[in-house]
């Protein structure tokens, strides 16, 4: 997991605790809203996802009302994340999981989550 939060750190421009943090965000919301069996391959595929989904902040109040990928907007802004920020964290975790669980599977997960190909 360490090689995935360097590269967002550098790739990226935030630092590794907020990362983290955002990694750990987007792995439980894919977790909550994906396919279960493709989202459990996914997950075993990535060393030290079950931790961060484990320690990420479940959101506050309003976040938690909202469902889907506008939930998981909010949570990672109240991260202190911009749009632009998102977007990098976003695409450099699936490029990761892409490489260390395999293009199909998390491919599979993502055309699962209604609106979520279009931030990625």
């Amino acid at each position: 997991m360490e090689e995935l939060i360097t590269r967002i750190a550098n790739n990226v421009g935030v630092d590794s605790a907020t990362a983290e943090k955002a990694v750990g965000l987007i792995l439980a919301f894919l977790e909550k809203e994906g396919p279960q069996d493709k989202v459990g391959a996914l997950i075993a595929g990535i060393p030290g996802a079950q931790e961060l989904i484990a320690s990420a902040d479940k959101g506050g109040f309003l976040s938690n009302m909202m469902g889907g990928v506008m939930g998981l907007g909010s949570k990672l802004m109240g991260a202190g994340l911009g749009m632009g920020e998102i977007s990098g964290v976003a695409k450099e975790t699936i490029a990761f999981a892409k490489e260390k669980a395999g293009a199909q599977t998390v491919d599979d997960v993502v055309n699962s989550i209604p609106g979520l190909g279009q931030f990625i």
